[in-house]
């Protein structure tokens, strides 16, 4: 077998040749040996799995088979040749989420690069499967430091009476029930000033998410902590084109959704698409450690540790494989800026919390472009 390189990052379609040309091997061998060497195989190949990550590979392929459009084959056949010598692209090299190869538009899945077609199907089984477990692997993965993120980052939003927010790939609700608790009890405070409040002027909450088993999670959630949900509406749509009127939005924020899309900057331009003249774009979003150090204690939690407790906990290695490889795949805090910028977004600014393992960033809408 091809050497790997640090974390496993080696070329999905080598290897997928390797296994290819060693089963052909064990075709030509006797019943018996070829019963030993299977044996042995199998136990071989679960080592590998657990040190270089194929269950993602495996877990790609299986979302495609299950989807209509999108084949394990495919997905294989459209990704480029590296080798274990070879670093993946970088996020600077990704930073538009898709790119042209020839005439086929790719787009990163992980490590994996498909036809971009596919990723939203691909991205779309990961969240189906993860939805049930969700709020527990994020406080194991995070040791509960995820809450803190949110709240800090909804603490920034800067609620008022009467607005429109709108908080995409938000499906279970994390953001979005605590924007609400933040918006009914400013509007509560208004009324006791003497400001007149009924339906039609009081605020609301939209939240979207592109996948139906994440908003029906979201949903239950609502019911079960009791929330007042006469000002919460639950929207399907893909953040690349929502189904939201132009200029209707006074904040739009996206936590730890955007690198899921697959065309980053269409996503953006559809938020500013989204947003009356001065709203507010805020993202929240796994971002690139600076400190050294540091980053070489992530990369070796995230890469060792993280899929293995998808594993034991979730029965889904291959998912947080997929979280882990598509956060290095992300743009780094500055090239995320430019592409805000490029759509159009002024007073641009980023805020790194924990070291950079994850980033604020915040944009508005002006009435002008110029």
């Amino acid at each position: 077998m091809r050497a790997l390189s640090r974390f496993g990052r080696s070329s999905s379609r080598a290897r997928v040749a390797e296994y290819r040309a060693f089963d052909e091997e064990n075709t030509r061998l006797s019943p018996l040996s070829n019963a030993t060497i299977r044996r042995k195989t199998r136990r071989a190949r679960l080592r590998e799995d657990e040190r270089a990550g194929m269950a993602l590979r495996v877990f790609a392929s299986r979302c495609a088979r299950g989807a209509a459009r999108v084949s394990s084959a495919r997905a294989f056949a459209t990704s480029p040749s590296t080798t274990a010598d070879e670093p993946p692209t970088t996020a600077d090299e990704a930073s538009t989420s898709s790119t042209h190869r020839g005439e086929a538009k790719t787009a990163s899945f992980g490590y994996v690069e498909v036809d971009a077609r596919e990723k939203e199907s691909l991205v779309r089984g990961v969240f189906e499967r993860v939805a049930p477990s969700y709020d527990v692997m994020n406080d194991l993965m995070s040791a509960g430091v995820h809450r803190l993120w949110k709240d800090y980052f909804v603490s920034k939003v800067g609620v008022f009476a009467g607005m429109t927010h709108l908080d995409v790939a938000g499906g279970t609700g994390d953001i979005a029930f605590r924007v609400l608790r933040a918006l009914q009890r400013v509007e509560r405070e208004a009324e006791l000033d003497g400001q007149v409040l009924d339906a039609n002027t009081r605020g609301k909450v939209v939240v979207s998410d592109i996948n139906p088993a994440m908003l029906r999670e979201g949903m239950k959630r609502a019911t079960q902590r009791g929330l007042n949900q006469e000002q919460l509406t639950w929207l399907e749509g893909n953040a690349e084109k929502l189904p939201v009127e132009d200029e209707s939005v006074d904040v739009y924020t996206i936590a730890f959704g955007l690198r899921n899309v697959t065309d980053t900057r269409a996503a953006i331009a559809d938020a500013y698409r989204c947003l009356k003249p001065g709203g507010k774009y805020m993202i929240l979003e796994f971002s690139h450690v600076e400190n050294e150090i540091l980053k070489q204690v992530y990369d070796f939690y995230s890469f060792n540790v993280i899929p293995k407790l998808g594993e034991l906990v979730a029965r889904d290695r291959g998912s947080y494989q997929y979280l882990v490889e598509s956060i290095r795949k992300f743009p780094p805090q500055e090239k995320l800026k430019s592409m805000m910028r490029d759509v159009g977004f002024k007073h641009v600014s980023h805020e790194n919390l924990t070291g950079g393992m994850v980033a604020v960033h915040t944009g508005y809408k002006t009435k002008d472009r110029i």
